[in-house]
């Protein structure tokens, strides 16, 4: 029996109890928020965001013949797979969110230990831990006492830029000094405005929309035409507004006036607003190529012309025909002037490339500059409303088109070429998410960043401690979190101070 017992005892004492496995629960967090695998969702969605580049996205211009050039198998693949408009696919959208459970995560698990270099900063050390920094040195001092010594160490750690603090520590007196405490908090920084950039690209993506409104001058309108892609085909809603808007004025400011109002010869694109809001008032907006105008989570842009030629102002010159000088007047596009004789002229419309209708209503050929003419109105003092065609090109006055009206004969002599309308692109983001996510996420993500990779916190500890009687034990260390060459040089630079203060 006591063999037996004994051979069993052994048997047991080889066995080895099992080790609880932690709850799924506590593995599945600490899965999430491990940096590996925060590593992998980011890479993952860089080469999604590399699709997104190499691939023409849906809603940008000309992807109509963008994808009408592809094979009938990318078409189906990449559609299938949400690769024309990526960055609104659910599983973008969902990764993002994982990515952002990893920050709050890992930032939540990390954050107490980053916290305490803050709170309780270490401030003692024994001499073999110290030793074993890789910067460190060892100076015997003598005709001098420790609290003389303990003076110049902090003498040398304010030089270097350091606030010393001193402690003892048994028979020792340590002093410590540190610069750039809080980069151990950059990490954490970068963290906020990357979630700041993830969540102002998910409010946007969920409240805002798309739309765009053809601007003519003298038209006013209260809808936009909100747009829904579906692959090459682009759909229009109508939405309404919550204010009126007015367009006043287009202007296209060509490199050379005389050439085509096409987008080679153009340097800007101004288009000028008139906004009625029933709780704002009037307010006069201007929208150009470089600027464009906010309102009210409303965002308007340049987007293209409708390039059939028009004039923002001409200039009429004016021959009495009783005899007379001539008369030059200038005409703002739908504007109008009273001459000193009580004529009333308006500006009704220009026909670039002028012909008449088989109605016999004035008509343009083109959309160039060909026969351009301005069509107007004039009323004679106590006179009947006639209509009138001013020809850049001199017509002969035995035509009925040509003839002298109401008293003059007619000549456009000059005029500023514009295009016939604007289309404004409108982007709609009632929360500012998107102002929030690109200039406070993403400069500050930039700042961030320069903080966390161009600064470093520097730490040096001091033991001063009393060998022999009239001798004094002095050793430095140092180490930083990063850019350990440049603090290699700051160490050495404080060690050297301390020497020279020796040797006052």
């Amino acid at each position: 029996m006591n063999i037996m017992s004994a051979a069993e005892d052994a048997i047991k004492g080889q066995v080895k109890p099992k080790r609880k496995s932690a709850p799924f629960l506590n593995r599945a967090l600490d899965f999430l928020s491990s940096v590996r695998f925060g590593v992998v969702t980011l890479c993952i969605l860089v080469v999604l965001s590399m699709i997104g580049m190499l691939i023409m996205q849906q809603n940008v211009q000309g992807f109509e013949a963008y994808y009408a050039s592809l094979t009938p198998a990318e078409k189906t693949l990449f559609g299938y797979l949400g690769f024309f408009d990526i960055y609104h696919s659910w599983y973008y959208n969902f990764l993002l969110l994982v990515l952002s459970l990893n920050i709050i995560l890992a930032s939540i698990d990390r954050f107490p230990s980053a916290w305490s270099y803050l709170a309780k900063p270490k401030i003692k050390a024994t001499r073999p831990w110290m030793l074993a920094r890789s910067d460190n040195e060892t100076i015997a001092v003598s005709s001098a006492s420790v609290d003389e010594t303990v003076e110049n160490v902090k003498a040398a750690l304010q030089a270097s830029g350091m606030k010393p603090k001193v402690a003892v520590d048994g028979t020792a007196t340590m002093v410590f000094g540190e610069k750039g405490r809080w980069n151990r908090m950059g990490a954490y920084i970068v963290h906020v405005f990357l979630l700041t950039l993830f969540l102002g690209h998910f409010v946007s993506l969920q409240t805002g929309f798309d739309a765009d409104v053809r601007m003519v001058p003298g038209a006013s309108t209260d809808e936009i035409q909100l747009i829904q892609f579906n692959l090459d085909r682009k759909e229009k809603y109508a939405v309404k507004l919550p204010f009126t808007m007015e367009c006043t004025d287009v202007q296209q400011k060509l490199i050379n006036e005389g050439g085509p109002i096409d987008v080679n010869n153009t340097l800007d694109w101004r288009t000028e607003l008139k906004i009625t809001d029933p709780q704002y008032g009037e307010i006069i907006a201007d929208v150009s190529m470089n600027n464009p105008f906010h309102y009210r989570g409303y965002r308007f842009f340049q987007a293209q012309t409708i390039p059939v030629g028009n004039a923002r102002y001409i200039t009429l010159e004016l021959t009495p025909t009783a005899g007379g000088d001539t008369e030059k007047v200038e005409l703002k596009r739908n504007g109008n002037t009273t001459l000193a004789n009580g004529t009333l002229i308006e500006y009704a419309d220009f026909q670039p490339d002028f012909t008449l209708g088989p109605d016999g209503n004035p008509d343009t050929r083109s959309g160039e500059y060909n026969n351009p003419a301005a069509v107007l109105f004039v009323t004679p003092p106590g006179g009947e409303r006639t209509r009138v065609f001013a020809f850049a090109q001199k017509m002969p006055d035995n035509i009925p088109i040509g003839a002298p009206k109401a008293g003059y004969k007619w000549q456009l002599i000059e005029f500023e070429k514009s295009p016939y309308a604007h289309i404004l692109s409108i982007k709609y983001d009632p929360y500012e998410a998107a102002f929030i996510a690109w200039y406070i996420g993403g400069f500050g993500l930039m700042g961030a960043l320069c903080f966390v990779f161009f600064t470093s916190h520097k730490r040096i500890w001091v033991r001063v401690e009393e060998k022999d009687e009239g001798s004094v034990d002095v050793v430095f260390a140092g180490e930083a979190n990063r850019n350990k060459m440049g603090f290699s040089d700051l160490f050495k630079g404080a060690v050297e101070k301390f020497r020279t203060r020796l040797g006052k």
